[in-house]
């Protein structure tokens, strides 16, 4: 696990490095979208990736870096569902054995997705467990390596590709961006797309998304340290339910991110049926608040180039439905 503070330049390595292993996903536009907020709208559609969410970037830009002997003795990894499926198939993808610890509360698609690239999943209760223990201690056991969510520099800057492909692709239509909206949970995406924005789109103002309930970041901001979340909450944002900002990811955005925004899971889930049924993307509630924020935010946007990241589509049926009828 690499403890150094990542830069841009880690960013544009990770884009090199990742060429041919991912999707690079395209950018969306929708005239009814810019009709809506009255501004230029440019969509980064991560559901369209190989695992259905950003979380490929950060754990192949990583395991890649590992050596054939550390990818012998396994990777070990936590997440609720996206990252260990990304850490599952680009560990298949160099023959290293993953063990995922999950909650006993993921998402069904979320765990057979993971088992389906043949990893080891192992819950574990998130109200009475650790899961960072819990991982920390397999390693040890196995001698494996731990390849965390987020808090890791070869994972933010896997994960700032996304932005900095979002970037390049306006700057090829002339465009260039005023705003970013970023879905976060332990800032590892919004990390590296502050460096990814510092680096490449100067200019632009980075807002870290969160759903109601879980607004650490906001409140980590506001106090110019990390504070933690309070137990308990909606379940429904899984993707973004990390108790408290990484220590490197807050290190990161610290001075670098713009401002906070929280949004309602009413909210949440009208930004799903709006995903659906204008821009053709299935999107889970996670992935989907930066969306709301755009949408249902009370900030004018007009006249403004904004990005929005929509970070994943790795839904529930059941979710979804209750998205489609919202």
């Amino acid at each position: 696990m690499s403890q150094r503070l990542p830069s841009f330049d880690d960013v544009m390595a990770a884009r090199e490095r990742l060429a041919g292993r991912i999707v690079r996903t395209p950018m969306l536009r929708s005239p009814v979208l810019d009709a809506t907020l009255g501004a230029t709208v440019l969509v980064k559609p991560e559901p369209l990736q190989r695992t259905g969410s950003f979380k490929l970037r950060g754990a192949t830009n990583r395991i890649a870096l590992m050596t054939a002997a550390e990818r012998s003795r396994g990777i070990v990894t936590y997440s609720s569902g996206n990252h260990g499926q990304a850490c599952a198939a680009a560990g298949h993808a160099v023959s290293a054995p993953v063990t995922v610890v999950m909650p006993a509360d993921a998402p069904a698609i979320k765990v057979e997705s993971t088992r389906r690239w043949g990893a080891e999943i192992i819950r574990y209760d998130r109200a009475t467990e650790d899961r960072e223990a819990i991982g920390r201690r397999l390693c040890e056991e196995r001698g494996a390596t731990l390849v965390p969510p987020f808090d890791d520099a070869d994972v933010i800057a896997g994960q700032g590709t996304a932005a900095l492909e979002l970037i390049e692709d306006a700057r090829a239509e002339g465009l260039r961006l005023d705003v970013l909206f970023v879905c976060t949970g332990g800032g590892g995406l919004l990390a590296g797309s502050a460096l990814a924005v510092e680096g490449a789109g100067k200019g632009a103002a980075v807002i870290a998304v969160e759903p109601a309930g879980h607004d650490d970041h906001a409140r980590s901001f506001a106090a110019k340290q990390r504070v933690r979340n309070e137990p308990g909450g909606s379940p429904l944002c899984d993707a973004l339910l990390a108790p408290m900002p990484g220590a490197l990811t807050f290190a990161v955005n610290l001075g670098r991110v713009h401002g906070a925004a929280v949004v309602a899971e009413a909210d949440v889930l009208r930004a799903m049926r709006f995903a659906f049924d204008t821009l053709k993307l299935v999107v889970e509630p996670g992935g989907a608040v930066a969306l709301a924020a755009a949408l249902y935010g009370g900030v004018s946007l007009k006249g403004a180039v904004v990005g929005v990241i929509v970070s994943g589509g790795n839904v529930d049926p059941a979710v979804f439905a209750r998205a489609l009828a919202a």
